[in-house]
């Protein structure tokens, strides 16, 4: 019964936000309450969610307090290089734009945590996509499968989780995984590539001025103020690069016979406005303060001197002091980013009452059961085939902890039976990650779709085939190479 009811609510929560008949936080939060009363267990509805909110608490204050450091960080111009990189290899050119998205998303995946990676990569690709009339799903689709592959790191999570699980090695479940993952990111780079020329093809290319040579500006966008945001949308940070002398004919337009924009890309959208480039909010003589302290951050994080939300919470109030030192300007800067932080908090704390709820129904563990008690005997000598095909699904519906530890043993032991390494079975386990990172379980997917203001159903519709791709690319690259 409990295994039913699981998937039931899980189905029902997917085609509900997909179909936008509610709303992420409402679905989040309705329809396990709905369920836990189907389960018979209304009663202990209110011990699941604050064992929920317990532990995803730190989550959201890391989520919380990372927002307002790299808003801060984007407010004082800290990312302003990356940009104008990236906008020198985009050209204005639509292919270009979302292969750049990929590869940033890769590169700053390094720091192991998906929240960062998506409020940097939206920061930096946003206004460009907008600029250009581009998809904002296809940002979010190459940027979170991206993510996911990334994610196998050491220090990411899932690889960590499965050597303490099946008490291995980290290194030796990851590094002969290293090949496969590498075909998994360059089938990234090639997903990105055909998603660039398709919106190649729909909206055309930017066409600037002859002759014009200048700079491009930091500027960013939506910064709080409530200016042009549509309401109930939160209020994304981001930067963009403008021509210093594009603002005649032929800048921000897509070329004659272009497609129309993408719903929520049009760039002459209201809500589409950049800052002044000499806004108030600079901080150049403070770069390389600022610089040294992120990279400070980061280090400490994959060091793991402290935990995340600690380290954040003390790096946004360190960022503030320094580049801020007057007190209105810190309540200006923390109110400037405030929807964010409202909008991604809110989100964490709904989903801490669906995996409350899954938890301690136990829905969870017997939807688990059925799965591996669903392998054919026969299946038992390929278990690491069987393992990978399973993260797919299993990653997807439940969170990493829920399947490294209560499912990975499981099917180890099945797997020993037939002569099946434990390092192989934790090595397939990883393969589902790319999916993984845009389960409606994992808070990062809801700073990511909530700077981009796209709708998480949107997200999912358009994600989900990729990231299954990317999943089974990586799985037959492990088989090939004989890592699995």
């Amino acid at each position: 019964m409990l295994t039913f009811l699981g998937f039931a609510m899980i189905a029902t929560f997917l085609v509900l936000i997909m179909l936008k008949k509610m709303s992420p936080i409402a679905a989040l939060v309705l329809i396990p309450a709905l369920f836990c009363v189907f389960a018979g267990k209304g009663a202990h509805l209110g011990d699941y969610v604050i064992d929920g909110v317990g532990k995803l608490a730190p989550t959201a204050a890391m989520l919380m307090f990372a927002i307002v450091y790299f808003g801060v960080m984007i407010d004082v111009g800290l990312f302003a290089p990356i940009v104008k990189g990236i906008l020198r290899f985009c050209k204005a050119d639509p292919m270009r734009v979302v292969v750049g998205t990929a590869v940033l998303a890769a590169i700053v995946s390094l720091d192991g945590d998906g929240s960062t990676t998506f409020m940097i990569t939206v920061s930096a690709m946003y206004p460009l996509y907008k600029r250009l009339g581009l998809s904002l799903v296809v940002m979010t689709g190459v940027a979170a499968t991206a993510n996911g592959v990334m994610n196998t790191l050491p220090w990411g999570g899932p690889t960590a989780r499965a050597a303490t699980a099946l008490k291995l090695d980290a290194a030796d479940i990851f590094v002969p995984m290293i090949p496969a993952l590498a075909v998994g990111l360059l089938s990234v780079f090639v997903l990105a590539y055909v998603l660039g020329l398709r919106e190649r093809r729909r909206v055309g290319t930017l066409v600037l001025p002859s002759g014009d040579d200048e700079e491009p500006e930091l500027v960013t966008v939506g910064t709080g103020t409530g200016a042009g945001t549509a309401a109930g949308e939160g209020t994304a940070v981001a930067t963009a690069t403008a021509t210093a002398a594009g603002a005649g004919a032929g800048t921000g337009v897509p070329a004659a016979g272009s497609g129309a924009p993408a719903s929520g890309g049009d760039a002459g959208e209201e809500g589409f406005q950049g800052l002044d480039p000499q806004r108030a909010t600079l901080r150049p003589r403070l770069y390389w303060f600022n610089a040294g302290l992120t990279v400070a951050l980061l280090t400490a994080m994959i060091m793991e001197l402290l935990p995340i939300p600690v380290l954040f919470l003390l790096g946004a109030a360190l960022a503030l002091t320094v580049n801020f030192p007057h007190m209105p300007d810190q309540k200006a800067r923390i109110a400037a980013h405030a929807d964010n932080v409202l909008n991604v908090a809110g989100m964490v704390f709904a989903a801490a009452v669906f995996t409350g709820v899954l938890s301690g129904t136990g829905m969870v563990k017997h939807m688990a059961d059925w799965l591996v008690g669903a392998i054919p005997e026969g299946m038992g000598p390929h278990m690491a085939l069987v393992t990978g095909l399973l993260s797919l699904p299993l990653t997807y519906f439940m969170s990493n902890d829920g399947f490294y530890f209560g499912v990975l043993p499981v099917l180890a032991e099945a797997g020993a039976a037939h002569g099946v390494s434990p390092l192989e079975i934790a090595r397939a386990s990883l393969v589902g990650q790319a999916l993984h990172m845009s389960s409606p379980l994992v808070p990062a997917v809801y700073v990511l779709v909530g700077m981009a203001k796209v709708e998480f159903g949107d997200h999912t519709r358009f994600t989900v085939k990729w990231a299954a791709l990317t999943c089974l690319v990586v799985l037959a690259a492990g088989m090939v190479f004989g890592i699995i």
